[in-house]
């Protein structure tokens, strides 16, 4: 059984086109997905990068990870996961500093 994920961050690539509007909003219709959060990293000629933070009940990371790739996008990586009932924040430890 996979478990329940809540809050997933991730860095994608995509083409100038489709714009960040549709991009963020084709990510919002995914399973499970209650709210997207996109930013744009870094912009040139060809691509742009943006960092999404997705949260809700139960989020598809294939369904997800499948709307990206047909929007002409790649996940390069993933960078934050949250599992189980609720929500656990980051806890800035010593190593952080």
């Amino acid at each position: 059984m996979t478990p329940s994920i809540r809050r997933l961050v991730i860095d994608v690539m995509k083409p100038q086109e489709p714009d960040i509007l549709e991009f963020t909003d084709t990510a919002a219709d995914c399973s499970g997905v209650d709210g997207v959060n996109a930013v744009l990293i870094e912009t040139d000629r060809e691509v742009q990068n943006l960092k999404l933070t997705i949260e809700g009940e139960d989020i598809d990371a294939d369904a997800l990870e499948a709307a990206v790739a047909d929007l002409g996008g790649t996940v390069h990586s993933i960078d934050q996961v949250v599992c189980g009932e609720r929500l656990v924040e980051q806890v800035e430890t010593p190593q952080d500093r």
